[in-house]
């Protein structure tokens, strides 16, 4: 098995898989029904990532592993997502918040990992672009809307920020895996990302009247499988139906 690129998926895969948890949990109960719909399309377009490249990743490690088993059947420290999508729907505004601030970044990494020279990555990003794209729309509207609607759309979408703008830099930390495959011409080297990302959610925030964080500290340890207290509750219930009743398919 070719573990830095088995790894290299994970990390990839894991932060579609716990996001796309996160906004199942508001399927019922958004603002409004187109919204609460759009949300729900979002983390099923998510979830359907996650096949892909689980669906790849169990073919590298070639032990009969299934997509199921991947996805499901690992321990907390197993998981390699970055803090921010795990962190909780507070409320809308910080949903929305951390949904820009990950989709800004998803889009780009995908435009870039379009170029990668393994086929089946190239052929995945090329068809999760196309959905992503409507994700950083739709996000980064929503943080325009509240951002300069009423005071108190305001003020929620700037605490959101605030509080999740530390998880943020993270996005930018390479693993062993990430440098690995970036020297192998597979991977991303999402360092030279950085620059452009704060650059354009900047843009956005003023926008969207939002003040941009002056943070100089920030969180970091998801991709290296040390998480916050939310991901055990994450995974309480995205487990429980296949460690309950095992062997269920997706």
């Amino acid at each position: 098995m070719n573990n830095n690129l088995y790894n290299y998926i994970l990390g990839i895969a894991d932060n579609s898989l716990i996001l796309g948890q996160r906004l199942g949990e508001l399927t019922g109960h958004g603002p409004s029904l187109e919204t609460d719909i759009a949300c729900t399309n979002i983390s099923l377009d998510l979830f359907g990532q996650v096949r892909s490249y689980f669906q790849y990743a169990g073919k590298i490690a070639g032990d009969g592993r299934s997509e199921d088993d991947i996805a499901m059947l690992r321990k907390e420290r197993d998981y390699k997502n970055v803090l921010l999508v795990e962190q909780p729907n507070t409320n809308f505004a910080y949903t929305i918040a951390r949904q820009f601030l990950f989709d800004a970044y998803h889009l780009a990494f995908l435009g870039e990992l379009q170029k990668s020279t393994d086929l089946t990555l190239s052929a995945i990003a090329n068809k999760c672009v196309k959905e992503v794209s409507y994700h950083e729309r739709f996000s980064s509207d929503w943080v325009k809307r509240l951002g300069d609607g009423t005071e108190e759309s305001h003020q929620k979408m700037q605490n959101a920020i605030d509080d999740l703008w530390t998880y943020t830099d993270e996005l930018f930390h390479q693993t062993e895996a990430d440098k690995a495959m970036v020297e192998e011409g597979i991977g991303v080297d999402i360092t030279q990302l950085k620059d452009n990302y704060y650059k354009y959610v900047s843009e956005v925030l003023e926008e969207a009247t939002i003040e941009v964080p002056d943070i100089k500290y920030f969180q970091k340890g998801g991709k290296q499988g040390i998480h916050t207290e939310h991901l055990g509750y994450i995974l309480a219930e995205l487990q429980y139906m296949q460690r309950a009743y095992p062997n269920m398919e997706w």
